[in-house]
Parts: C-alpha cells; sequence; structure tokens
C-alpha cells in the first residue's frame, strides 16, 4: 500500500465445515489496497454464496484512498449497491431473502475502520489482549445489550438469529468503528462458523505468535475438531510498523 508507515501482511482460511455440503462464507484479503474481509451468505446453498460473493466482490477493487474517511465512504457505497443488488435478485427469483452478513477492515496510514453487518467479527489482538471490535447484530446480542443485573438470561433466542444483513430490507445500516494501529497489532475476521466453536482463550492462543498463516490454519482446525457445524471462514493480518523505534537495525561495519 503506497506510502504506508506499515507493513501488512495477512492469511486466510475457509472451509464448509463437517455438516454443510456448500461454503456459503467469501472472504477478501488484499493487503496491497489495506482491506479485507469475511461474508456469511444465507439463502440457501447457491444463493447464499451468490451473496457472500457478490459483497466480496464489491470490495475487491476499491480505488486507492485519499483518506480514512475516504476508504470508509467507498466501501459503504459499494456495500450499498452491494445490498440493492441482492434486494433486486431476490425479487426477478421471487424468494423471500438472498442476504450475507459482512465485516471488513480497511487501513490507511496508522488507522483502521471496522465495518460490519450481522454477526461476523472483527478482532483485535493487541499486548496479549484479545478484544472484540464488532458487535454482532442478532437477537442475543439484542436481549444482553437491555438487559439488567439479575434478570434471567435464561431464555436467549436462538444464536443465529441476526438483525441486519445487506439483502435483509432495502436500506441498510453499516456500522462504522475506527482506530489507532499500532506495531504488532494482529487483527482477525471471521465468521460466526468460528466463533461458534472456538473460545476466546483459544483465539489468543493461536493469534499469539503472530503468524498469519498459522494461526488462520489452527483456528479452522480448532473449528472443525469441535464439531465444524456451519461453514468456517478466519482472516488474519498482521501490522508491522516499519519505522518503530523498536526496530532493531543492522548497520554494516565499515
Amino acid at each position: 500500500m503506497e506510502s504506508s508507515p506499515f507493513r501488512w501482511t495477512s492469511a486466510s482460511c475457509s472451509h464448509a465445515g463437517r455438516v454443510r455440503e456448500v461454503n456459503e462464507d467469501a472472504c477478501l484479503e488484499q493487503p496491497g489496497r489495506g482491506a479485507w474481509a469475511v461474508a456469511d451468505g444465507m439463502g440457501g446453498h447457491a444463493l447464499g454464496e451468490f451473496a457472500s460473493r457478490l459483497a466480496i466482490r464489491s470490495l475487491t477493487d476499491l480505488p486507492s484512498p485519499q483518506t480514512l474517511v475516504h476508504h470508509v465512504a467507498q466501501a459503504q457505497e459499494r456495500l450499498q449497491g452491494a445490498n440493492r443488488r441482492l434486494r433486486d435478485e431476490a425479487a426477478r427469483r421471487d424468494v423471500p431473502l438472498i442476504g450475507t452478513t459482512i465485516a471488513a477492515l480497511l487501513v490507511w496510514q496508522r488507522q483502521c475502520a471496522c465495518l460490519w453487518a450481522g454477526d461476523s467479527r472483527v478482532y483485535l489482538y493487541r499486548s496479549g489482549r484479545l478484544g472484540q471490535l464488532t458487535r454482532d447484530h442478532s437477537e442475543v446480542e439484542a436481549v444482553r445489550s437491555r438487559g439488567r443485573p439479575g434478570e434471567d438470561t435464561l431464555h436467549l433466542p436462538a444464536s443465529n438469529v441476526i438483525t441486519r444483513a445487506l439483502g435483509a430490507e432495502d436500506t441498510i445500516e453499516i456500522d462504522c468503528v475506527t482506530h489507532a494501529v499500532l506495531d504488532g497489532d494482529v487483527f482477525l475476521l471471521c465468521t460466526d462458523g468460528l466463533t461458534n466453536e472456538v473460545g476466546e482463550a483459544a483465539i489468543e492462543q493461536a493469534l499469539l505468535p503472530g503468524n498469519c498463516g498459522q494461526a488462520a490454519q489452527e483456528l479452522l482446525d480448532l473449528a472443525l475438531e469441535h464439531g465444524g457445524r456451519d461453514n468456517i471462514t478466519a482472516v488474519v493480518v498482521r501490522a508491522e510498523d516499519l519505522y518503530s523505534p523498536d526496530r532493531t537495525v543492522i548497520h554494516p561495519v565499515l
């Protein structure tokens, strides 16, 4: 990525899982453009696959940004277009829904932005701690956010009921949060096929070494070992500050 103070590396893994025949997940991995994303399609087999790939294709050729705000605005515009296309396609096929979640990470200079709709997630692993940057658009999360101390949460809605997705409504609100990027930051973008099977402690351990390819494969393997009841996708991204004062520099002896 032009003029970036960071070296960005990444790796991705995706699998249909042990139960589903079709992988309705899709992902984007473009470190040179500062863009990564995951999408989890819905609508059944070919329709879900169509939806997730359409969402990912909408982000594949984003122009070089001038600012992070510009980067986000371009992505938002593309995703709004994908939403309209999915609505039109559902009407054309006379089906109730062709939809997909989306979770994207965009970077520019020393900043990043997370955009999302649905329950696919973006995590940040920094200084030995894992934090979830996104907040699920799901009925479970909605109930939890309304909860009060002492309130009975034993009868939560089904975990797979989401409240927002591309293609679900004629207009879509895509949430966005921004953060500063630090040297050594590791991001994880994933679909719920991973987070429903693998806990945060195991995710932390996989991300700890900072090896993107190793982490993505380890997380996929863990999800399969724990049942693999859904499609599984993981994209791991690492930022290395080329100008960090802590970097070791070798000067040849003259």
